[in-house]
C-alpha cells in the first residue's frame, strides 16, 4: 500500500513540476535517443502504457533467446519449453493459461497478424535474429487489435537505410555445441531497399535430448512507387526441429537433477515445423491529411508434434487483410483532430489429426489407441474486427481526449473427418460443430496531458478473449459448449512518461487495475466411467499493479568512456482470484498462479571510444504459486548475464566480436511451469512414481558461454 501512495504522490508532483517548466521537448531535442522518441509516440498514440525494445536492447544478449530481452520489460514474462522454442508470453499477468503456445496476447510482424483466427500465436517460425524492434502495448488493446486481454506485441524487421550494397556474415558458437551462421545481403537505393537473409542455428541444448536445428530464409523489400506510395514485400520460409525433453519433478528441480522425462524419451518427443509466410503492405498518402496502410497476408504452418501423450499433425493456413486509415484535420485555430479507423479480417483453415498413446505397452511406446479414440478435424475459423479511434487535442493546453470502439465477431466451423460411415465404429459420436460468438464491443477512453517533457495519461479500456475452437467443444459429452462465454477485461490505467536532465533521464510509471470476468478454466469430469476435461467460466480475477521503467544515458565527447547507460525496470503485482470456483472449491482471495509479486531487471552498459563495450544484466523473479489453492510454491531466483565486445570499422569492413556469459551465478531456475488445473501433471510411463507431479521445465543450472563475430562489408 505504501508503494501505491508513493507513486500517486510522485505523479502529482510531476504535474506540479512540469507546469512550471517552460521548455518544450520537441523532435529535434530528443532525436539522439531514437528509442525514446518512438516510445513517446506509441505511448501517445495508444493512450495506455506502451514500451519499445529497440535493436540496441535486443542485442544486449543473444537474440536467439528472446526471453532474455523481451522478458526484461516491466510487465512482460516470457516462458519457453525448448531450447529456443515453445514461447509463452504473459503481459500483465495474462497469457499463461495454456500448456502450449500463446493465447490472450495479440501479435503482429511488420503490421500483419501472427495470431490466427483461433486467437492462438505460435512463434516457432520467427527468425528473432532479424527482429530489431518490439512494441509492447500493455493491457486490453482490443479497440485497435481485436481479441487479447493481455495486450499486443508488434515485432518489426526494419530495412537497412544505408545506401549501397553490403554483405554480412555472422558467426556464434559456444556452450551445448551451439552454432549459428547467418548470411545477409542488402541493396539500398534512393527508391528501394532489398534484404535477403539465411540463418542457420543448431544446438544440442542444455537438457537431455534438447536438440535444436533451425533454418530461416527471409526476403524483405521496400519499394517507393512515387512520392505518395510505397510497397513492402515480406516473404519467409522456415523449417525447424526442437527436441522436447519434458518436465521433471519438483524434487529433481531443487536438487539440480535433470534427466528429462522418460515418457518423452521413450517416444523421441520433438516438434517439427515447416512454415511459409508472405505479406504485401501498401502505404498511400492519399491526401495531405489522409493516409492508409493496408496489409494482405498468407501464412501456413505445418507441424508434427510428438509428446508424452499424443502424436499430432497439423496444417494451419491463415490469410486475410488489415487496413488502417489515419485522418488529421484542424478545427478552428485551437483544436486538432486525428481519426484512426480500419478493419482486420482473418480466416484460418486448419487440418489437425491427433492420436493418443496407450502408454501401456513398454515394448511399443508409440502404440496408439483405436481410431475411434483419436481425432481428425478440419476447421474453418474466422475473426473480424472493425475499429475507430478519435483524438481531439486542445493545443493551447496540450490536452487530448481520446475515444474509440471496435466491433469484433468470430466463429468456428469444425468438421469431424472420422464421422464418415464405416470409417470407425458404428456408435462413434460425430464431433463436428459450428459456433458463432456474440459480437464483442471494446471501448477505449483516455485523457492525456502534455506538460513540457512529460506525458500523463488516464485511460479506461476493455478487452476480450474468446475460447479457442478446441475448447468450445466437450469431447467427453460430444456436444458444443454452448454455455461458454468470452472472457472480458476492464482496465483503468494511470501512466506517466517523461524526461529529465536535458532528456538524459527517462521514466515511465503506470498504476493499473484490471478486472477479468468469466475467467476460462480447464476442469476435469467423469461421465459413464470416462475421464475427460472441458472448459468453463469459473469466476473473476482482479489484477492490480505498479510498473516502473527508468533509463539514463550519459555521453562523453572525450576520455575513456563514450557512453554509460544504466536502466531499472520493476513490477509489483497484487493479482487475486475473485468469486472463483472450480470443482466446488472457492479460491477467492488466493493469488493468481504463475505471477510473481515482484519482478525486476537492472542493467549497466559501458561503451568506450576505443570500441570496447560491456553489457551487464541482473534479472530477479519472485516466488510463484502453481495451483489455485496456493499450496505449491516455487522459489524465487535471479540471473546475471554479461556481454563483452569490441566494434571497429576498418575501411569498408565493420567488425563486431564478443563473448557473453549467462546465469553467471549458476542459479537453479525454470523456463516453464504447468499452472492451475494443469498442475500436478504426471505421465504414467515416466521414471517417476504415480502421483509425483512433473510440472517444471528447468533452465541451465550452471553458467554458460557464447562467442561471436559479425562482419559486414560495404561495396
Amino acid at each position: 500500500m505504501n508503494k501505491i501512495v508513493w507513486i500517486v504522490a510522485f505523479l502529482a508532483a510531476t504535474f506540479c513540476v512540469a507546469q512550471t517548466q517552460e521548455q518544450q521537448i520537441d523532435t529535434v531535442q530528443i532525436l539522439g535517443r531514437t528509442k525514446i522518441k518512438k516510445e513517446r509516440s506509441e505511448f501517445k498514440r495508444h493512450a495506455q502504457s506502451s514500451e519499445i525494445l529497440s535493436s540496441y536492447e535486443l542485442n544486449r544478449n543473444t537474440n536467439n533467446f528472446i526471453e532474455q530481452s523481451l522478458g526484461t520489460v516491466a510487465g512482460v514474462q516470457v516462458d519457453k519449453r525448448t531450447t529456443v522454442g515453445g514461447q509463452r508470453v504473459t503481459v500483465r499477468g495474462y497469457g499463461n493459461d495454456q500448456k502450449f503456445n500463446n493465447w490472450g496476447v495479440k501479435m503482429y510482424l511488420n503490421g500483419f497478424p501472427l495470431t490466427n483466427a483461433d486467437g492462438v500465436t505460435i512463434l516457432e517460425d520467427i527468425d528473432f535474429s532479424l527482429i530489431n524492434q518490439i512494441d509492447v502495448i500493455k493491457g486490453p488493446a482490443s479497440t485497435l487489435y481485436g481479441g487479447g486481454v493481455g495486450g499486443a506485441l508488434r515485432f518489426y524487421i526494419k530495412p537497412n537505410t544505408e545506401k549501397g550494397t553490403s554483405l554480412s556474415q555472422n558467426l556464434m558458437a559456444g556452450s551445448f555445441k551451439t552454432l549459428q551462421l547467418a548470411t545477409r545481403a542488402d541493396a539500398v537505393t534512393e527508391n528501394s531497399s532489398v534484404m535477403m537473409n539465411y540463418n542457420h542455428f543448431e544446438s544440442e541444448g542444455y537438457r537431455p535430448r534438447g536438440t535444436s536445428n533451425r533454418n530461416n530464409y527471409t526476403f524483405l523489400g521496400n519499394f517507393k512507387l512515387n512520392p505518395k506510395q510505397t510497397v513492402e514485400v515480406y516473404a519467409a520460409h522456415n523449417n525447424s526441429y526442437e527436441g522436447v525433453p519434458g518436465q521433471i519433478s519438483y524434487a529433481d528441480y531443487y536438487a539440480g537433477i535433470d534427466n528429462g522425462n522418460l515418457a518423452y524419451a521413450r517416444r523421441n518427443s520433438g516438434n517439427k515445423f515447416v512454415s511459409s509466410r508472405m505479406s504485401v503492405s501498401h502505404h498511400w498518402k492519399i491526401l495531405p491529411e489522409l493516409q492508409n496502410r493496408t496489409n494482405i497476408f498468407y501464412g501456413n504452418l505445418e507441424s508434427t508434434r510428438k509428446a508424452a501423450g499424443a502424436y499430432e499433425n497439423s496444417m494451419t493456413p491463415t490469410y486475410g487483410f488489415r487496413t488502417n486509415f489515419s485522418h488529421d484535420m484542424r478545427i478552428g485555430s485551437d483544436f486538432k483532430n486525428n481519426l484512426e479507423f480500419g478493419a482486420e479480417y482473418l480466416i484460418t483453415k486448419a487440418l489437425v489429426s491427433n492420436y493418443r498413446y496407450t502408454g501401456t505397452n513398454p515394448d511399443v511406446p508409440d502404440e496408439v489407441r483405436p481410431m475411434d479414440k483419436n481425432s481428425y478435424f478440419r476447421y474453418n475459423n474466422f475473426a473480424t474486427s472493425v475499429f475507430a479511434v478519435d483524438r481531439i487535442t486542445y493545443e493551447p493546453w496540450d490536452l487530448s481526449v481520446l475515444a474509440g470502439i471496435s466491433f469484433n465477431k468470430l466463429g468456428y466451423d469444425r468438421t469431424d473427418l472420422l464421422a464418415v460411415p464405416g470409417v470407425v465404429t458404428a456408435n462413434y459420436k460425430d464431433q463436428s460443430f459450428q459456433k458463432d460468438f456474440k459480437p464483442s464491443y471494446a471501448p477505449h477512453f483516455a485523457l492525456q496531458k502534455t506538460l513540457g517533457a512529460h506525458l500523463l495519461n488516464l485511460s479506461y479500456s476493455e478487452g476480450f478473449n474468446a475460447p479457442t475452437a478446441a475448447t468450445a467443444f466437450v469431447a467427453g459429452t460430444g456436444l458444443a459448449n454452448d454455455n461458454l462465454k468470452t472472457e472480458h477485461a476492464k482496465m483503468w490505467d494511470l501512466s506517466a512518461h517523461g524526461l529529465f536532465a536535458d532528456t538524459k533521464f527517462d521514466y515511465q510509471l503506470s498504476l493499473f487495475s484490471m478486472n477479468i470476468s468469466d475467467k476460462l478454466t480447464q476442469l476435469a469430469s467423469n461421465a459413464n466411467g470416462v475421464n475427460y476435461t472441458y472448459w468453463a467460466n469459473t469466476g473473476h480475477q482482479q489484477n492490480r499493479g505498479l510498473e516502473m521503467s527508468l533509463g539514463y544515458v550519459e555521453n562523453f565527447s572525450s576520455g575513456f568512456f563514450k557512453r554509460i547507460e544504466p536502466y531499472f525496470n520493476y513490477a509489483y503485482y497484487d493479482f487475486k482470484y475473485k468469486e472463483f470456483k472450480t470443482g466446488g472449491v472457492d479460491y477467492s482471495g488466493n493469488e493468481v498462479v504463475g505471477i510473481p509479486k515482484n519482478r525486476a531487471s537492472l542493467g549497466l552498459d559501458f561503451t568506450t571510444h576505443s570500441g570496447f563495450y560491456l553489457n551487464n544484466t541482473f534479472n530477479y523473479m519472485d516466488r510463484v504459486f502453481t495451483d489455485f489453492g496456493n499450496t505449491n510454491k516455487v522459489k524465487a531466483f535471479h540471473q546475471i548475464n554479461a556481454k563483452l565486445g569490441y566494434r571497429r570499422t576498418v575501411g569498408q569492413f565493420d567488425f563486431d566480436a564478443y563473448v557473453m556469459g549467462n546465469n553467471l551465478s549458476s542459479q537453479i531456475n525454470y523456463t516453464f511451469l504447468f499452472l492451475g488445473n494443469n498442475v500436478n501433471d504426471s505421465d504414467p510411463d515416466s521414471q517417476y512414481p504415480r502421483g509425483v507431479a512433473t510440472d517444471i521445465t528447468p533452465g541451465p543450472s550452471k553458467a554458460y558461454f557464447f562467442g561471436g563475430l559479425n562482419v559486414k562489408y560495404r561495396f
